[in-house]
């Protein structure tokens, strides 16, 4: 008999608070995001991106604030997500002095700026979701904070939007327990790999 939903969630809170710990005792955590940017820079899905879905990092996250301006010397837009009404927006960043903390810190878009002509966006190929996860699998499994933002998100993106899970090396488990609204990624990466599931590669747009 297979698990139940309930023993699948008591599973993943499980898998949560191990990964946790282990990346809050994390050493020299700048230092291996710079890795984790490298590897992720040099991807195919990165080359071909004009927008950079970039989340801003908190706490012991893989660090992308020091990254933000390799995007825009690259050549192309950032799009920064935020939390409004359970549900993520999407806001083009033009000036990092349009961000101000948030609730929990976090630094957000101010709110008089969300809904300015062209400052809302919605997916589109060929854009990249660079997605942050408390652990992952090398299957592409992912577990978020548990309030399911990316995978409603990421459930809806057209065709040719790919979406990374970035990590250190030391969030990724065995497997992760996946129920049906969970998106699994196309590729995770982490400083010592880039793991990339066959049966997740990036769906190509339709021409037209």
């Amino acid at each position: 008999m297979p698990p139940s939903i309930e023993a699948l969630r008591r599973t993943k809170q499980a898998l949560r608070a191990e990964a946790r710990r282990r990346r809050v005792a994390l050493p020299e955590k700048e230092r291996l995001s710079r890795a984790i940017w490298k590897q992720l820079a040099a991807l195919p899905e990165y080359e071909r991106a004009r927008r950079v879905v970039l989340y801003i990092d908190h706490r012991s996250e893989v660090r992308t604030w020091p990254f933000f301006s390799d995007v825009w010397d690259a050549g192309k837009q950032i799009v920064v997500p935020y939390c409004e009404n359970g549900e993520l927006g999407l806001f083009l960043l033009e000036h990092l002095d349009e961000l101000e903390p948030g609730m929990l810190g976090i630094l957000e878009p101010q709110p008089e700026l969300r809904q300015a002509p062209g400052r809302a966006v919605r997916l589109e190929a060929p854009d990249l979701v660079v997605v942050p996860g408390v652990a992952f699998d090398r299957a592409g499994g992912r577990l978020g904070q548990g309030a399911g933002y990316y995978d409603r998100l990421l459930a809806h993106a057209p065709e040719g939007v790919a979406w990374v899970g970035i990590a250190f090396e030391c969030q990724m488990v065995d497997a992760v327990p996946l129920l049906p609204h969970d998106v699994p990624m196309h590729k995770v990466v982490t400083e010592s790999a880039v793991y990339e599931p066959p049966t997740c590669a990036v769906r190509p747009a339709e021409p037209g």
